[in-house]
């Protein structure tokens, strides 16, 4: 199954982000999810993949976790192969915006479609192997 979420960062700092990294990263590995999460002090977009049951469950910690505030499920599907299979959680470190703060109050997340978050992931994929980012 594949799932991309947003959600707003509540407190962005980059503790809070190592924070965030460090336990996606082993729980993920414990559990079968690979992924990438893109952050900005905005926004947090994250790619998750693995057996439905895992996602599932990995999306209702993160629901309940006081980082994340808005939740928000845009994309849920089965798929027959992983995109980010050798990582547990790439990290996406550039420090632009994806849209800015009045683009986001103005409904941006509401209006994105599947394909343009799909989308905003596909240039990790290619761009970053295994031990440039982790």
């Amino acid at each position: 199954m594949r799932v991309i979420y947003t959600s707003r960062p509540f407190g962005f700092d980059t503790s809070i982000l190592s924070g965030i990294l460090m336990h996606a990263r082993l729980a993920n590995e414990r559990d079968g999810i690979t992924g990438a999460l893109i952050c900005r002090a905005d926004i947090y977009m994250q790619w998750l993949e693995g057996p439905e049951a895992a996602v599932r469950a990995t999306l209702a910690r993160i629901e309940q976790d006081d980082r994340h505030l808005e939740v928000r499920l845009h994309v849920e599907e089965q798929v027959q192969d992983r995109m980010f299979a050798e990582w547990a959680m790439l990290h996406d470190p550039a420090v632009t915006w994806i849209w800015s703060q009045a683009d986001i109050d103005a409904g941006a997340l509401e209006r994105a479609t599947p394909e343009e978050l799909t989308g905003f992931f596909m240039p990790l994929r290619g761009a970053n192997r295994p031990g440039d980012i982790r």
